[in-house]
């Protein structure tokens, strides 16, 4: 099984027509994503790829295609607009892609999402994909996923590809795998991906990578002691990282006890995951784990 997105997704890309929007719109589909519709405004009427029809508004692509979940390749200032778009139409679950979104329009964002029954992962991510030609949304490499039965999340981009690669290289397979974004304010937690990843009968394992900054991880930590019935292994990175500089994503400062990667190891490590030294031991730590 897998979580969120699998042979039934129905895709539709806003932005479709930019560059990026096109470039991993083709990469979506070729790896086997039901791709059903592209909404840009002023473009209606135009196909995209000689057979994807291009809308002028999310309400008119999800009547005409039935289109369940929209990914966002719009400009940093139109994105909260984007994604309330979608909102609007009925969209169970929004990919928000875009990098540098403004934090005051994450904040409004979320109180606007609040009983509207659409999930959002992002800003800020790199989307999230069921392995064996099921669904990928987002732009993570489609070639290192292999199918099987490790569930993985992260707020890492980078740090979920090397994940990925690693266990596939140690010939474990996974279910989905969810990058949730470096923001400070975003959608989609670490703990709304770990219940479902424990409610799933297929998912076997976790795999959770964290960073620096905020206290998510240490919620968490909480959720697994508490509820996870499954063997997790941890990661966190920017154990050297200086306090108060921010380091790659928005959210990945330290700016008290709690956001340094040493508080959240040792969160982790009380709630019973398996903790993963370095990056580079993520594969054989997992294996480790799995054999036990």
């Amino acid at each position: 099984m897998s979580i969120l997105v699998d042979g039934n997704t129905r895709l539709l890309i806003q932005g479709i027509t930019g560059r990026e929007g096109s470039f991993h719109a083709e990469r979506c589909a070729a790896y086997g994503t039901a791709l059903v519709a592209g909404v840009t405004p002023g473009k209606g009427g135009e196909l995209f790829g000689g057979s994807v029809p291009v809308f002028n508004s999310v309400r008119a692509a999800v009547d005409e295609t039935g289109a369940n979940v929209a990914l966002i390749f719009v400009p940093p200032p139109f994105a909260a607009d984007a994604i309330m778009e979608s909102a609007d139409a009925g969209v169970p679950l929004v990919v928000c892609i875009t990098e540098g979104v403004p934090v005051r329009d994450s904040t409004f964002v979320m109180r606007y999402l609040e009983g509207k029954g659409t999930r959002l992962i992002g800003p800020n991510c790199p989307g999230l994909i069921s392995p064996g030609s099921k669904a990928k949304i987002g732009i993570m490499p489609g070639d290192i996923h292999t199918p099987g039965k490790v569930g993985v999340v992260s707020r890492s981009g980078t740090l979920t590809y090397e994940a990925v690669d690693q266990l596939t290289k140690a010939g474990i397979g996974q279910s989905t795998c969810v990058g949730i974004g470096g923001d400070p304010v975003s959608g989609t937690t670490f703990v709304d991906v770990l219940e479902l990843f424990n409610d799933d009968p297929e998912t076997e394992a976790i795999v959770l990578i964290g960073e620096i900054g905020g206290t998510k991880e240490q919620q968490a930590a909480a959720y697994i002691k508490e509820h996870v019935r499954k063997p997790v292994a941890s990661l966190i990175v920017g154990q050297t990282a200086p306090p108060g500089r921010r380091m790659g994503h928005a959210g990945a400062v330290i700016t008290g006890e709690a956001a340094l990667a040493s508080a959240k190891v040792a969160a982790l490590q009380d709630a019973g995951c398996h903790i993963i030294p370095t990056p580079a031991d993520i594969g054989s730590t997992v294996a480790a784990m799995l054999a036990r």
